[in-house]
């Protein structure tokens, strides 16, 4: 290092053309130096360059959004009384939707050719039946919990159909114990999270709203267990996919309008309703994904009264497979009026609420 320095002074002096220096003079140098930010260096072409100050780069400090392992390492985590991110949700009629649909006209169809293919190999029909310790209305006071807690965090639709198809996978394969099923489901949670929303809630949000029942390193050790489990395969095809896939195809052709673009996007708000209330039932455990996504557009734009109502043909099912789930969907409608109520959107009138009108 010495050397070098020695070889970089004598480069300097060549380049200004200044002569040897005295000993003397260098002393006098070293004792009143002058400011690096104002120093002037002549170079070959007699091109005066002023040498500012160079700063130490900061270290950035790890502070991922992604939470689980990650938060083993002692990452900053907020509070749970924290404000929570906002993400955007569904596209609304305008601009998002218009591109929406402009995508879909892109890759819409291989999309679904490709999540349709898969949707039997993710599907679980009876994920109860290995569960020696639980029940089937365990498993909706779990869901029926889950909901207000993503919608608590803000999180998209995707994020819930996500986690409810990683926990019927896990207890299909996995028997739990009742004391551990709540962290399950929050464990599950935060994978579909991270698998979709750009920012997932915190370890520490999550167990805060468990009541501190459980600690940070059992959360994570579930976590890598359920993935584990399902060999991380997490891409499955949800029940939001094909709502959505449904919703574009009937504005897909043409230029819609504006007044086109906010019915479906009612007919959507308005299904995606219905769906949330049939995640929680276990009656509906053992039907595809896209066969109820078809089914509850087509009783969400009959309860709106659309002109253009959606073909159920179009989905591929025979009539008395499709007759089944409606039936089914009749009647959880019927039972559960108030709660639907309050997930439809304000502009939906209450006299739309009778499915049989």
């Amino acid at each position: 290092m010495v050397v070098c320095e020695v070889r970089k002074s004598e480069q300097h002096l060549l380049l200004t053309g200044e002569g040897p220096r005295s000993p003397s003079k260098r002393k006098r140098e070293e004792s009143t130096p002058r400011t690096r930010a104002t120093a002037v260096c002549v170079t070959a072409w007699g091109v005066k360059r002023v040498r500012y100050r160079r700063h130490r780069k900061q270290t950035l400090e790890a502070r991922s959004c992604d939470s689980g392992v990650g938060d083993l390492y002692e990452t900053p985590s907020p509070s749970p009384h924290s404000p929570v991110y906002e993400t955007q949700e569904e596209p609304c009629p305008g601009i998002s939707y218009r591109q929406a649909v402009q995508n879909f006209r892109d890759y819409g169809e291989e999309a679904y050719v490709f999540y349709k293919s898969l949707e039997d190999t993710y599907l679980t029909r009876h994920c109860m039946e290995n569960q020696p310790q639980l029940k089937p209305e365990s498993r909706c006071k779990l869901i029926s919990w889950l909901i207000p807690v993503h919608k608590h965090f803000k999180l998209g639709f995707e994020s819930l159909c996500l986690a409810i198809n990683i926990l019927d996978r896990f207890l299909a394969c996995t028997p739990v114990a009742t004391d551990c099923f709540q962290l399950v489901g929050v464990t599950s949670l935060l994978i579909a999270c991270k698998q979709v929303e750009t920012r997932p809630p915190r370890v520490k949000q999550l167990l805060a709203l468990c009541c501190d029942t459980f600690s940070r390193e059992q959360l994570c050790n579930l976590e890598c267990i359920i993935l584990l489990k399902l060999r991380f395969q997490l891409a499955a095809p949800t029940i939001n996919f094909f709502l959505q896939h449904f919703s574009l195809l009937q504005v897909a052709d043409g230029h819609p309008s504006d007044a086109d673009l906010s019915q479906a996007s009612r007919s959507l708000a308005v299904a995606k309703g219905i769906a949330e209330l049939s995640l929680a039932d276990y009656a509906f455990n053992s039907y595809p994904p896209s066969l109820m996504a078809v089914c509850f557009l087509a009783l969400s734009e009959q309860m709106l009264g659309n002109e253009r109502p959606i073909s159920v043909q179009s989905s591929g099912y025979s009539e008395s497979q499709l007759r089944e789930c409606m039936d089914k969907i009749d009647l959880l409608i019927s039972l559960n009026r108030d709660s639907l109520h309050r997930l439809l959107p304000n502009e939906v009138p209450d006299k739309s609420m009778d499915v049989d009108n």
